[in-house]
């Protein structure tokens, strides 16, 4: 580097996506945003978060119910239920949701839908649902 100064160029390849509202997101090649379908669900993260808040709650004895709990956070009871059964989840599935690597086609109204207690029941459930 002798004399003038010298323009040094960098090229770092990255993808721009819309989201929701308008908002645009900047997604470098290998994050995990940039797995297209099975990128993280912030509407599935969320539920997933907010029900284990929830349980949390409940065995700490802040609410003796369920009708309680959904009184104090201003939202039907029905809904705090069947958000509360995502705490059976296997941990590996809550794990996956959180790292964005869910199944394909897993989505928070697909999982307020009844679904085995049992883990490996569970992951051949989701398994199943996924190929079809």
């Amino acid at each position: 580097m002798t004399g003038a100064a010298q323009m040094l160029t960098v090229r770092v390849p990255l993808a721009v996506r819309k989201q929701r509202g308008g908002r645009k997101l900047m997604i470098a090649p290998n994050s995990p945003a940039n797995r297209g379908a099975s990128a993280s669900d912030t509407t599935l993260v969320k539920a997933v978060a907010r029900a284990f808040r929830w349980r949390r709650m409940m065995e700490a004895g802040r609410y003796g119910t369920i009708n309680e709990l959904a009184a104090a956070e201003k939202i039907n009871s029905s809904y705090v239920s069947r958000l509360l059964r995502l705490t059976l989840l296997a941990p590996d599935i809550v794990a996956a949701i959180l790292d964005g690597q869910q199944a394909d086609g897993m989505t928070l109204p697909g999982l307020m839908e009844p679904f085995p207690v049992e883990w490996a029941s569970q992951r051949l459930n989701i398994e199943g649902k996924t190929t079809a």
